[in-house]
């Protein structure tokens, strides 16, 4: 499951991307005022604005949700996958700190230092 969301946000993230660099700019219409009228007859009179906004607004709707999906699945794996929690703890041996086991305990004398 997890493999697939990944997959479908990968698919989604990159149409986005493509639905963005098609639609055109603000100033992308005072051009069109000059002679360059049939930039967007291709989807219809109204151009590709109505059409590639819907587009977009459905593809970020869809690229959200599926973030909050992956976010849940990770939260929920019990396996941890922090380097902190893989340190194992005999390595302090190693650098020189004694280990409890290996401190034997004083042991009480009857003299009392001066």
């Amino acid at each position: 499951m997890y493999t697939v969301l990944v997959v479908v946000q990968v698919i989604l993230a990159l149409s986005i991307i493509g639905l963005v660099f098609l639609q055109q700019g603000k100033g992308a219409e005072a051009g069109a005022a000059f002679g360059s009228g049939a930039s967007g007859t291709v989807f219809g009179a109204k151009g590709s604005a109505n059409f590639l906004s819907r587009a977009t607004a459905a593809s970020a709707a869809l690229f959200f949700a599926v973030s909050l999906s992956l976010a849940y699945l990770v939260s929920q794996r019990h396996e941890s996958s922090s380097v902190v929690d893989r340190v194992s703890q005999p390595a302090a041996a190693t650098q020189g700190v004694p280990d409890e086991e290996s401190v034997a305990p004083a042991e009480p004398s009857d003299e009392i230092p001066e």
